[in-house]
């Protein structure tokens, strides 16, 4: 059974936790990760929103909540 497969029997939540901790693990070693070329543009074109008001920022934890329904 591939990943995927597995993935789609998860509730929500549990994917949600799965991704969380997956992150909590990649992010331990940012530092060893190289961002691929595209990467600049697309955080220019990103902070270019936030500029003109077109982009909102939300906090991870509002985030989290608003996907597992608790909000």
């Amino acid at each position: 059974m591939s990943v995927e497969e597995l993935a789609l029997g998860l509730p929500r939540l549990e994917k949600l936790r799965l991704m969380e901790a997956l992150w909590c693990d990649l992010s331990r070693h940012a530092d060893t990760f190289e961002s691929p070329a595209w990467h600049e543009d697309a955080l220019k074109e990103t902070e270019a929103r936030l500029a003109d008001g077109r982009e909102a920022i939300y906090d991870w934890s509002e985030v989290k909540k608003i996907l597992t329904g608790q909000r």
